[in-house]
């Protein structure tokens, strides 16, 4: 089983990324240092600092892209009614009422859930990993930090 599974959409988005960042983004940040460079004394040189700085954060992003890369796994969204990987899931705590429910994509930490108001939760999460193929209607138990917990599943809907 890959460590990272993805939605294609998502495998898509973050392939292009890193195609981007490994060509033109290190070819603007060379030339960025260059031309601080270019401007004198490096030791107090704030230009080439942010430039150098900014060549850090996106060597770091290139590295942590591969790696997911390296192992992903494209997998595709249950039907509409089951919860799985890519699915918006809406739930509500026992004794909440159902117009407290909440709603989650439950996916990897790149996904982008399509509706702002949706967060993502990880699939290996206690509650994520209770909620896997849980259908419509069903309520769910999972081990919190200091207690059982029941949610009810109020829909399960393929993020498109």
């Amino acid at each position: 089983m890959a460590k990272h599974q993805l939605s294609k959409s998502t495998f898509d988005r973050i392939k292009a990324e890193f195609d981007d960042l490994t060509t033109r983004g290190r070819i603007e940040v060379a030339y960025k240092i260059e031309r601080a460079r270019e401007l004198g004394d490096l030791k107090e040189n704030g230009d080439y600092h942010a430039a150098k700085d900014e060549q850090g954060h996106m060597e770091g992003r290139i590295r942590q892209i591969e790696s997911i890369l390296e192992d992903a796994e494209v997998v595709s969204a249950p039907t509409d009614g089951v919860v799985g990987l890519g699915s918006v899931v809406a739930i509500v705590f026992e004794g909440d009422s159902d117009s407290d429910a909440e709603s989650y994509l439950i996916g990897h930490v790149e996904e982008k859930p399509e509706n702002d108001s949706v967060s993502v939760m990880s699939p290996s999460s206690p509650l994520g990993s209770a909620l896997l193929g849980a259908k419509e209607g069903d309520v769910v138990t999972y081990d919190a930090t200091n207690a059982k917990l029941k949610v009810k599943v109020l829909s399960a809907k393929a993020q498109k």
